[in-house]
């Protein structure tokens, strides 16, 4: 494997981190026409990188940033066993470096995060049709537990 790094974010990444964003946006659009053309955003990056809940990683190499995800501490819904949990949130590798487990060591990263924040449970959102991406996450335990409906009655 090459020189990565997986560290914290800092301010002065931000930058590069908007730019991650929006090929993730760029990615995800053949799975949700309704995403803008136009100044669509996912992430709160001010609070992801300063919020002490949120963790928020990169994975870099020879001073490029190549990977991001962040685990944010969430109250879990009244129903549930547990309190809180993390959701994990903005895993992307740029396309030249997948396959070498990054995604994998970004995980483990926020997975040993979280255990310090006294949290075991974690859940993601991806795309259903997201093949390559539900299968990575099947690869490291996780499962599929519900389904997000959409219905839009202005379309003919």
């Amino acid at each position: 494997m090459q020189n990565i790094m997986i560290r914290k974010a800092l301010i002065q990444d931000k930058t590069v981190l908007l730019q991650l964003e929006q090929a993730i946006i760029d990615a995800e659009r053949p799975y949700n026409q309704t995403i803008k053309l136009k100044g669509a955003s996912y992430y709160d990056l001010d609070n992801l990188l300063q919020d002490a809940s949120s963790n928020l990683m990169v994975a870099e190499s020879n001073g490029r940033i190549i990977g991001t995800g962040y685990a944010q501490i969430r109250v879990s819904k009244q129903a549930l066993e547990h309190v809180k949990h993390s959701y994990l949130g903005f895993m992307y590798v740029v396309p030249e470096y997948r396959g070498l487990g990054i995604n994998k060591q970004i995980l483990d990263t926020l997975i040993k995060w979280s255990k310090t924040q006294d949290v075991s449970d974690f859940y993601l959102d991806v795309y259903n049709e997201n093949d390559a991406a539900v299968n990575a996450y099947k690869k490291v335990g996780f499962v599929k537990t519900l389904v997000e409906m959409k219905l839009n009655i202005n379309s003919d």
